[in-house]
């Protein structure tokens, strides 16, 4: 089965985890079939803290890919933020 989770990165106390599509068997931060974000949870400033390609997670669902609880939570936190934007762009434009 393929699932949609977080893979751990960064340094001790600096977590950086990527957003992966891999084979539920594989290691936490064992190999991958596609990597499709990142999540930064200590970003502060200007950093991004979440980055999603939205159509590739879209499709491995639609492929039958299970996300993970905190992936799940993640992908709606990112279509919050593109719908706020676009609400955005749209009253700067009128």
């Amino acid at each position: 089965m393929v699932v949609i989770r977080l893979s751990r990165g960064g340094a001790k106390k600096r977590p950086f985890y990527q957003i992966v599509v891999s084979d539920r068997r594989s290691a936490r931060d064992g190999r991958c079939i596609e990597r499709i974000g990142y999540f930064n949870p200590i970003a502060s400033g200007c950093e991004i803290k979440l980055h999603l390609m939205h159509e590739r997670a879209q499709y491995w669902m639609s492929k039958g890919a299970q996300p993970s609880d905190r992936v799940r939570q993640l992908i709606k936190t990112f279509e919050k933020q593109v719908e706020n934007n676009d609400k955005t762009d749209q009253t700067t434009t009128n």
